[in-house]
């Protein structure tokens, strides 16, 4: 188990961990929350071995292998699956022993790399690292792809399948869901859900902490309090023990008082006097129970809209999509022939598979991106507020937020939409603060800046605006648990329209009240709620999987219709030219059973008892056979796509 007593720890001249104790059993999923700064990922630090205790026991199992996403952006171009499976250490580390054992001809040496190599899954790694990739979103024409040739979000799911991909007994996730969209992450939580060693993860998105974790550790004043459940039982048994604790401390200050009115009353009477000092040694000895200090939430919300149009915008025949990259090629066309409506006071979710187009809508509506065909006529008065993914990356590395909002204020002023808020710069100070830039904070350069603070400068911009419609595309991916709860309450409140594509749950749950489906070329309403929408991309998911293995294997083919004279003759044709590749077909099946066979046969001697130059022989020849067989089933797709293209 893992063990902390008395621990403290400290990044700088800041305690972030002051005499903390707890202990973590094995095979408990333990998600780890608590305010941003408060010492979650510096504890992660700890258990990794990066930071080391400052005083107190720290003991983690030496035995335990650990398992973590690594932080930094991958840049190689070392195809998808093979950049998977050099995740699997105890893999790798096998093939290097075998390499060395063969080249230094020891026969007991090999034959211990062989079983170690084949215990470590040489067989199947291919396998456990494609449907690492495929569940995470990936298609299957993306699996032998280059890692540097896929965005940044992107090559950060591969790095989460390169620490799945890695056998642990400790698994440790930093924010895993970030670059997820809602079908990636519900495969996530399956598969963890399945995950056999002690597991460790920070996030702030509740469902997900609800669905994989069964123990939670809050950070809080530099202590580490456990709880036995999910993080919705976290919240209910804090909320009574601060409800307890506040009530406790209402009794002690009664007491306290009561005993302090008995020593001034008293002590300079002689007759009393004793009794005053005794209540005065009552009161220095009496441990002092803390008021409940509570987190100083963050809180905002919108101006009311000064217009609402009805309706806000209409779309006719609409198809979005991308232009054509140059000259003489094709626009390329996600969903089409659209005929919809958006509302005064609508809450709309936004769903859809992973590349289906819904950000490729929502860029649309907010006039990133024109229309390829049809119109969408807005509503007079329209003023968007537009939260986009990459919107932190619009943000000035260089500028500060006061910048930020001087800056919006003349761009506003150029364009005639200025919307009432205030534009002094004392005002604009103030208007930073509500969003907690305070005091030196608004000339602070937003490079230097978290990802949480950086999207509260957006959302302060955007508030600024005084927006009837808002456009959001996952504007949770750097909020913590407190800023998205005060997100969810502004949008409750906001008597404008909003449209919110998110894989956070719980903000779709508070804030949507319908939800369109983006799925197969366009859009149509989505009736259910998010648990039936839940189980509806699992079954999409495998369906699609399946369609692009089948596509792949050149097993969906369209027939040509011709004459039926020059069909037969085409066919006699077809058929002399498909002879040779059949027969080598059936040779090839052929000796693939032979192998398998002879596999089966070989796996069952290595667990029998041996000496070491049988198993070295048995081991080599298994390599021997996975090898060919590998060769041989790269050779029966292309045979089989040969026949069935000269059949077509």
């Amino acid at each position: 188990m893992i063990t902390l007593k008395n621990l403290v720890l400290r990044r700088g001249a800041k305690v972030l961990l002051d005499g903390a104790s707890c202990t973590i059993n094995p095979g408990e999923k333990v998600g780890l929350v608590g305010r941003n700064g408060a010492g979650k990922s510096s504890l992660f630090g700890l258990l990794n071995h990066t930071l080391h205790e400052d005083k107190g026991d720290f003991y983690v199992p030496p035995q335990w292998r650990m398992a973590q996403v690594a932080q930094d952006m991958p840049e190689t171009d070392m195809p998808a699956t093979q950049f998977v499976i050099e995740g699997d250490v105890t893999l790798s580390l096998a093939r290097q022993e075998v390499s060395a054992a063969e080249d230094s001809g020891d026969g007991e040496r090999m034959a211990h790399a062989y079983m170690a190599l084949h215990d470590a899954g040489e067989h199947d790694a291919a396998a456990r690292a494609q449907a690492l990739i495929l569940g995470l979103g990936f298609r299957t024409d993306e699996l032998e792809r280059p890692v540097d040739s896929f965005s940044g979000g992107w090559r950060m799911r591969l790095q989460l399948a390169r620490a799945l991909m890695c056998p642990s007994d400790l698994l440790l996730l930093d924010e895993p869901t970030n670059h997820l969209d809602l079908d990636a992450l519900v495969w996530l939580e399956a598969w963890l859900k399945r995950y056999e060693g002690t597991m460790l993860v920070i996030s702030h998105d509740r469902e997900f902490l609800d669905a994989v974790t069964d123990v939670t550790m809050h950070i809080h004043a530099a202590q580490l309090t456990r709880y036995g459940g999910n993080y919705s039982r976290f919240e209910d048994m804090r909320a009574e023990q601060m409800a307890l604790q506040q009530s406790a401390y209402s009794r002690q200050q009664d007491k306290m008082a009561h005993l302090q009115k008995f020593i001034d009353r008293f002590k300079a009477k002689a007759s009393k006097a004793k009794q005053a000092q005794s209540r005065v040694k009552a009161l220095e000895r009496m441990e002092k129970i803390g008021p409940v200090l509570a987190d100083a939430e963050f809180t905002f919300e919108f101006a009311e809209p000064q217009n609402l149009p009805n309706p806000m915008l209409a779309m006719a025949d609409a198809s979005f999509g991308y232009p054509p990259p140059d000259e003489g090629s094709e626009p390329t066309v996600i969903v089409r022939n659209i005929s919809r409506s958006v509302l005064a006071g609508q809450r709309i979710g936004i769903l859809g598979a992973n590349g289906q187009g819904k950000s490729t809508v929502v860029k649309t509506i907010a006039r990133d991106l024109q229309p390829l065909a049809g119109q969408i006529t807005e509503g007079k008065g329209l003023n968007i507020g537009y939260f986009a993914q990459q919107e932190l990356d619009v943000l000035r590395p260089a500028d500060t937020p006061l910048e930020h909002m001087i800056r919006l204020v003349r761009e506003c002023t150029v364009e005639g939409r200025l919307s009432g808020q205030p534009t002094r710069e004392q005002d604009l100070r103030s208007f930073l603060g509500n969003f907690n830039f305070t005091g030196d904070q608004v000339k602070q350069t937003v490079g230097s800046m978290s990802g949480g603070e950086k999207a509260r400068l957006v959302l302060c911009m955007i508030v600024w605006q005084r927006p009837n419609l808002l456009l959001l595309d996952e504007p949770t991916n750097h909020l913590d648990l407190a800023t998205r709860e005060a997100l969810s309450v502004a949008l409750n409140e906001f008597e404008g329209t909003v449209m919110l594509v998110s894989h956070d749950r719980a903000l779709l749950r508070a804030v949507c009240d319908e939800f369109w489906l983006v799925s197969r070329g366009g859009i149509e309403p989505f009736d259910g709620d998010l648990d039936d929408y839940q189980r509806y991309l699992l079954d999409m998911a495998k369906q699609s999987r399946e369609a692009q293995r089948q596509e792949q294997r050149g097993q969906q083919r369209t027939p040509v219709v011709m004459p039926e004279a020059e069909q037969k003759q085409r066919r006699q044709q077809l058929a002399e030219k498909a002879r040779p590749l059949k027969k080598e077909l059936e040779q090839t099946e052929k000796r693939m059973a032979a192998l398998a066979l002879e596999k089966q046969r070989l796996e069952a001697a290595m667990g029998q008892p041996l000496n070491p130059a049988e198993i070295a022989d048995t081991g080599k020849r298994l390599k021997a056979v996975n090898d060919e067989n590998e060769t041989l089933e790269a050779r029966w797709l292309e045979l089989q796509e040969a026949i069935e293209a000269a059949g077509a």
